[in-house]
């Protein structure tokens, strides 16, 4: 997903270098070509959402073997978390570069993830593709999907002020970002599935976010 701009295609700086968690960096050249993929992923995707993406068709756009790519992604599944890890990565540079002006951290972290939410509006056949993979997702994608949760925490947490290694979170403040990652990605399917409008989902955002301030509370 992109933050206040157009949708990014390369790797983001958020996701490991390597194919999957544990193997060795990828060479330059390498890393190239996984970048190529993700450029062609997304692009097939924001044109025509889940099913557009087919691994023939983003090889020939990547100009890679189709067993090249399967050995970068076993999967299409995983090709699009891989892709959702890139679009958050370039979330968050972009948030880092621009961080909220409130100062409430609980304000802070809703602006946040409203921002995502307007980038996801502009770009729904995308954002789509990934929360589609994300849902399908199998046992065999756990070390993707673990990348994006630790991602999204990785946000909040930034937007809570929470960055030097000093300001460790409590377990009250875990929990509670938690809960806000669990509440974001169900109104995410909510409002994709067009059960919701982005009215409704800033409400709930904001809503779930105060949970930021009752742990400042109780600390």
């Amino acid at each position: 997903m992109t933050a206040e701009a157009s949708t990014p295609t390369g790797t983001g700086t958020g996701s490991p270098r390597g194919v999957t968690p544990g193997t060795p960096p990828l060479t330059e050249r390498q890393e190239a070509r996984r970048r190529r993929i993700l450029h062609a992923s997304a692009q097939l995707a924001s044109r025509g959402g889940f099913e557009a993406v087919q691994m023939r068709e983003v090889a020939e756009a990547a100009e890679v073997a189709l067993g090249t790519l399967y050995r970068y992604f076993p999967s299409k599944i995983h090709l699009l978390v891989a892709t959702m890890q890139d679009q958050l990565s370039h979330l968050h540079t972009t948030l880092r570069k621009r961080p909220p002006a409130t100062s409430s951290p609980s304000e802070r972290v809703a602006e946040t993830l409203m921002r995502a939410f307007r980038a996801l509006q502009r770009e729904p056949n995308l954002a789509d593709a990934m929360v589609r993979a994300l849902t399908f997702a199998d046992r065999s994608v756990s070390p993707e999907v673990d990348t994006v949760s630790r991602q999204t925490t990785a946000i909040i947490l930034d937007a809570m002020g929470l960055t030097a290694p000093a300001d460790r979170p409590t377990p009250e403040q875990l929990s509670a970002v938690r809960v806000i990652e669990h509440t974001w990605h169900s109104a995410l399917i909510t409002w994709l599935s067009g059960r919701a409008s982005i009215a409704q989902v800033k409400i709930d955002i904001e809503t779930v976010c105060r949970l930021i301030d009752l742990t400042a509370e109780e600390g």
